[in-house]
């Protein structure tokens, strides 16, 4: 294996606090949407996930739709991320990728978002404890 990059936030305050790069390309107030008058603070660590997982998904489904001989043009993708609390009174997350293939069948549609699963980062990062779900809108 071979490292092509490594980012690096540190946050302080936790889900309530703030998040910052040593190079100042980041650098947010969080909001919480589980606390009172933070919630419209800023984003929140799950909101800034869906948005990163949408980008890396994408960049993984044009890559699937590529290798499968069907290139796609104008596509999205929505990543909707839910935080849970388990029975343990733990926290775990949900995820659910929608994509917009115009003029792919949906079934090639389904077949290029299964491979692009099984090669993102992201979604390799969550197998086995979390759940994600592809819908083909």
């Amino acid at each position: 294996m071979k490292t092509l990059f490594t980012a690096e936030a540190i946050s302080l305050g936790g889900r309530s606090g703030t998040i910052q790069s040593p190079d100042n390309l980041l650098n947010v107030t969080l909001g919480n949407p589980l606390e009172k008058g933070a919630e419209q603070r800023g984003p929140n660590p799950e909101l800034l996930f869906a948005g990163a997982y949408a980008a890396c998904y994408h960049g993984a489904l044009k890559n699937a739709a590529k290798k499968l001989g069907t290139p796609v043009a104008d596509s999205t993708v929505r990543a909707l991320v839910s935080l849970i609390e388990d029975d343990q009174g733990g926290y775990r997350l949900a995820a659910e990728l929608h994509a917009k293939l115009p003029g792919i069948e949906p079934v090639q549609a389904q077949l290029i978002m299964e491979a692009a699963h099984k090669t993102c980062p992201y979604s390799k990062a969550l197998r086995g404890d979390t759940v994600v779900t592809l819908v083909v809108d």
